[in-house]
Parts: C-alpha cells; sequence; structure tokens
C-alpha cells in the first residue's frame, strides 16, 4: 500500500468561510459596520477563474451599482495586437511579457467608471481583471485566486477565456502559451501588490465550492509556513512517452494508460494546502515565494533570483513506456534573448529506480560530424523515416541511483525503462525537441521539433570523454559519521544547483546556509525532519515525496520514522551554491 501523500496540507490559525451563504455573510457583517453612505467593494482576479459563478454570487448582496472589469479594455483586436510580439506565432514559445494591466485598459473607459465610482451610493461593486486599479479606492478588496494547475483543467475543457479575449474554443496549448507568457506575469505583477492590501482572500478552485478566508489570516499563515519544512501538492499528466512507475508505486488513477510527469517540488506551478479549522484552503505556492521571498529563498538567493524559486523537481516516468523525445535547452545567452528568461533550464536526471536495460541518452560520440547529424535529422523530420540516434548520441547504462548531470546544450534523453527524479533550474518548457521516434502526441498530432533552433544553441564539445569525465558518475564522498555518509553527486560546474546525498540509518544534521533547500527521499520508507530547537512540529516524509525547507529554517535534522530505526534511508538534497 502507497504511503505517498497526494494532498498535503499545513495548519493555520483563522475562520474559513465555505460556499456562498457564509461568504455573502461576513460581506454584509463588514459592510453594515460601515457609516458611509456609499461601500465600493473590489474583486480583483486571476486569470481562469469562472467569472459566471463568482459573478452571480457576489450580485446576492443585491448592488445599487455592479461594474465588470471587462468593459473597460480594449478590444480584442487591439490585444491581439498589443500582445503579438510576446506571444508570437511559434506554436510553444513565446517572450515573457513586460506589459502591465494597466496597458490592456482603454484610458477613457476607466475615467468613465471611475466617474461612476465617485458618484455612485450604496453599495457598488467592481468585478474582474484589474478592477483594483479602475477602482483605485474602495472600501473592501476580495483577491479571487487560481491555481494554474487548474487553469490548465480549465483550458484543456475550453471553458476559460485568456485575459481580455474571448478565446475559450482556442486549442489548450495556445491557451497555456499565451497564459505562460502573457497572462499569468501580468496577473502576478498585481497580485504581489495586493498582499498586504487585500481584506480577503478567495479560493476559487472548485466551481460551486468557493472558500473565503481573510487576507491577515493569509499572511500569518505564510508567515509560520516559511518556518517549518512543507510539501507542494502534486500534480500528474499522462503522455506520449509515460510509464506505470507512479501508478502504481504512488497509488494513482488505474484506469489511465500511463503518467509520463508529475511536479512535486515547483512552487511557480504547484499549490499549497491550508487547513483552517477543518477547511482545506487552495492557494498557489507562488504566494509564498513572492510574500516571503526572502525567508524562503534566503537572503543572497533572492538577490540573485528575485522573487522567484530557482530549484525544480519532477518526475520524468517511463517504466514500461517508451524513450523522451531526443532534446537540447538553449544556453543562457539563447533564452535571454529569445524569450526573455532570466536564467535557462539546466537540468539532471537522478534515477530513482530502473530496469536493467535502462539508459540514458547524452551527448555526443566523439568525432560525431555536426552537419551529417543535423542533415540526417532534417531529412528523418521532412520523410518520416527513423533516426538512428545512437549513431551519434552516447548511450550509458543507467541503474537505480545513478545522476546524470545535464549542462545546457548537451544533447540528451532518457530512455524507456528508467523512473527519473529530475532535479533542476525552475524553467521548464523550452525545451528544444531534435526527434520524437516517430509518434503522435496525446491529441493524436506530431508534437513540435525545433531542429532549427536546436542546432543553434547544441554544444558539440560534449563529446563521449567529456561526459565521461564531467556529466556520469560525478559522485564523491564529502563527510561521514555515526551512522551516516554525505556523497556529492553534482551538479555541473556550470550549473548553479548543488546536491548532495545523504545515506542515514541515524539522525542527520542538515543547515540550510542561507539557502532553501529542496529534498527527496529518494531510498527508504519513511523519515522524520526535527528542529534541533523545537521550532517548528515533527515533519513526516514518505518515500519518493518532495519536501521544501526555507532558508529561515537554518538548522534541521532527519532520522529515521519510528520503528524503521534499522532501515537505511537516503535524501537527495538540492540548494544553490555560491561558489563553484
Amino acid at each position: 500500500m502507497s504511503t505517498y501523500n497526494k494532498t498535503p496540507y499545513f495548519s493555520i490559525s483563522g475562520k474559513a468561510n465555505t460556499g456562498w451563504d457564509a461568504i455573502i455573510e461576513e460581506l454584509e457583517n463588514k459592510i453594515r459596520k460601515t457609516d458611509n453612505d456609499r461601500f465600493i467593494l473590489v474583486v480583483e482576479c486571476y486569470q481562469g477563474v469562472d467569472d459566471a459563478e463568482l459573478i452571480q454570487g457576489f450580485k446576492k448582496l443585491n448592488p445599487d451599482t455592479f461594474i465588470s472589469s471587462e468593459d473597460a479594455f480594449k478590444s480584442e483586436e487591439e490585444i491581439l495586437k498589443l500582445t503579438y510580439d510576446d506571444v508570437t506565432d511559434d506554436a510553444i514559445f513565446g517572450f515573457i511579457t513586460r506589459l502591465k494591466f494597466q496597458d490592456f485598459l482603454e484610458d477613457k473607459k476607466v475615467k468613465e467608471f471611475r466617474n461612476t465610482i465617485k458618484k455612485s451610493t450604496g453599495l457598488t461593486i467592481v468585478y474582474g481583471h484589474a478592477s483594483s486599479i479602475i477602482a483605485k479606492e474602495y472600501d473592501c478588496l476580495i483577491y479571487a485566486d487560481m491555481a494554474r494547475w487548474e487553469i490548465q483543467q480549465r483550458q484543456r475543457n475550453h471553458e476559460i477565456n485568456n485575459l481580455g479575449l474571448k478565446n475559450a474554443q482556442e486549442s489548450a496549448s495556445i491557451q497555456y502559451k499565451r497564459g505562460y507568457f502573457v497572462d499569468w506575469r501580468v496577473c502576478d505583477k498585481l497580485k504581489q501588490k495586493l498582499f498586504d492590501k487585500a481584506d480577503f482572500w478567495l479560493d476559487s478552485n472548485k466551481k460551486g465550492q468557493p472558500k473565503m478566508i481573510s487576507a491577515a489570516t493569509l499572511r500569518n499563515g505564510l508567515s509560520d509556513l516559511v518556518q517549518s519544512p512543507f510539501r507542494v501538492v502534486p500534480y500528474f499528466d499522462p503522455g506520449p512517452w509515460g510509464g506505470q512507475w507512479m501508478k502504481e508505486t504512488l497509488d494513482l488513477d488505474k484506469s489511465k494508460s500511463n503518467y509520463a510527469w508529475s511536479f512535486d517540488g515547483v512552487p511557480e506551478e504547484n499549490s499549497l494546502l491550508l487547513e483552517i479549522s477543518g477547511e482545506i484552503i487552495e492557494i498557489p505556492s507562488i504566494n509564498l515565494v513572492f510574500y516571503k521571498s526572502k525567508e524562503l529563498l534566503g537572503e543572497p538567493v533572492e538577490s540573485r533570483f528575485g522573487k522567484e524559486f530557482p530549484i525544480r523537481f519532477d518526475f520524468l516516468d517511463t517504466m514500461s513506456g517508451g524513450n523522451l523525445s531526443l532534446q537540447v535547452h538553449p544556453t543562457t545567452q539563447y533564452i535571454r534573448e529569445n524569450f526573455g528568461m532570466n536564467y535557462t533550464q539546466d537540468e539532471s536526471y537522478y534515477i530513482l529506480d530502473a530496469k536493467p536495460d535502462a539508459t540514458v541518452l547524452l551527448g555526443l560520440k566523439s568525432g560525431c560530424n555536426s552537419k551529417e547529424l543535423i542533415n540526417e535529422l532534417k531529412e528523418s523530420q521532412k520523410t518520416g523515416t527513423s533516426f538512428d540516434a545512437e549513431k551519434f548520441v552516447n548511450v550509458f547504462p543507467a541503474k537505480k541511483h545513478d545522476h546524470f548531470l545535464i549542462p545546457n546544450g548537451t544533447i540528451h534523453c532518457s530512455g524507456a525503462n528508467s523512473m527519473v527524479l529530475e532535479i533542476s533550474a525552475t524553467p521548464y518548457i523550452f525545451t528544444f525537441k531534435l526527434y520524437d521516434w516517430g509518434r503522435m502526441g496525446l491529441d493524436g498530432k506530431p508534437r513540435a521539433i525545433n531542429i532549427e533552433r536546436g542546432k543553434e544553441v547544441i554544444d558539440w564539445n560534449k563529446d563521449t570523454a567529456y561526459c565521461e569525465n564531467n556529466l556520469v558518475g560525478q559522485v564523491e564522498q564529502i563527510a561521514q559519521g555515526d551512522g551516516w555518509r554525505e556523497e556529492r553527486t553534482g551538479l555541473h560546474k556550470t550549473q548553479f544547483i548543488e546536491t548532495r546525498r545523504h545515506w542515514f540509518t541515524k539522525p542527520v544534521v542538515h543547515q540550510t546556509g542561507e539557502s532553501v533547500n529542496v529534498l527527496n527521499l529518494v531510498h527508504g520508507k519513511k523519515i522524520i525532519v526535527e528542529s534541533p530547537t523545537n521550532s517548528f512540529k515533527p515533519f513526516e516524509v514518505n518515500y519518493a515525496e518532495t519536501f521544501i525547507v526555507p532558508a529561515f529554517v537554518k538548522e534541521y535534522i532527519i532520522r529515521p520514522s519510528d520503528g524503521n530505526e534499522d532501515e537505511e534511508c537516503a535524501t537527495i538534497k538540492a540548494y544553490v551554491r555560491f561558489k563553484a
């Protein structure tokens, strides 16, 4: 029976208002306490909320005036033109926008709404995206939040629009791209300014089941959370190369044909569950990064990356599945110039499990002819004939607990029959697929191949000798003590992430070292994370679970759980290093 916890939560103090009746009652009480002859209620929204449900719900307050911010947006034609340079006509890639909500609004319409608000009496509700900008001043601000995974599900079901558009029927991949490069960036810029201004925070993730807490409760909860280890909510998705390991080991839905990947440690994408008096509130975990970045990341890391979480842990399952695409990731210079990202998609493959025939394709064979490689890739793409990857790319055997380092520019691919814990920099969609083994995506269409982009970033010096000397088997013992030993497994000197593996049967003391620590239990059934000063409650971690230790924690102890003291356990830890 799997002990993997798919719905981890963190308990905080406060009160939750569940359902529209409770929410309306809470707001009516607040309105009654105001002596003014008018009350301005603003409902600011993240992209992806169900406007129809929320508007119907808030209209139960019987407002004298109701203003929808949608009516202040520029026309769809203008917004498409405004965002074109960021969205582009590429099937996958765009450019991280520098736009703000103000760029989406018609100045004339905003002035008209502000004049209406100024003259209003009784209850005025200003609802929708950028409503807090339009209203400018208000008596109560509610922030209606959304988790990115739920946004993606709604995109796939054609239920929501992108900012300022009526494009619910557009393909989910195009909606996602617009969200990633434009909408979420615009929403996040405004959200960061509203944590200390909001009165209430609305969990709008489950349709028909809204939950509202005071913003003070949220702020206090995030302040408590950053003083303790925690887990984000993992999510899982099938893919054309997906395997069966996660389905069986983590007790996932057996009706699915496969699970290809999972995010279980990506605050920019995952959610946090907050337990409040028996109710579970879901918020995007990026909120913690925004609100408590220095305490979470550590001062040097925040100074380097800003309010971004730089480390990503995810799963790639090819057990009884197929190879990943043969691929390469852009150099730092390329990703900055072409996509507006500050740092690139450096990666590594930690082999959590493997069958005897598992392999990793990594780097170019010594003496590889670059022109021949590119020509044969193009010919395969043009004619549909198979590409002989092993003619050009090294094939290394992969066994459990191996760690393969993949700095940008290195051609690579996980082969079938392996379970990869990918420990990487956070950017994750910047993959230039060079060959996809002639298969279709889950939508029945070929996945995008990017040979032209790929050939611009392939590091032709990452050959057999380089890989053997620098990227494969780079494990060295660093320290040992009574019942434990510490090993360095990477990453490569050009990558900013350091990884350390601890094998232990007795307690091990860890220091965060002014950097957020991200860990996974890669061996053993269960461990306990404790504070040497009892500053946080003992924290249980099960096999294969990823957990985050904020830099603020400073020191923590990891030991085998009670009853498993004789079992050897192992954690892999990643953090931002400050020296090569």
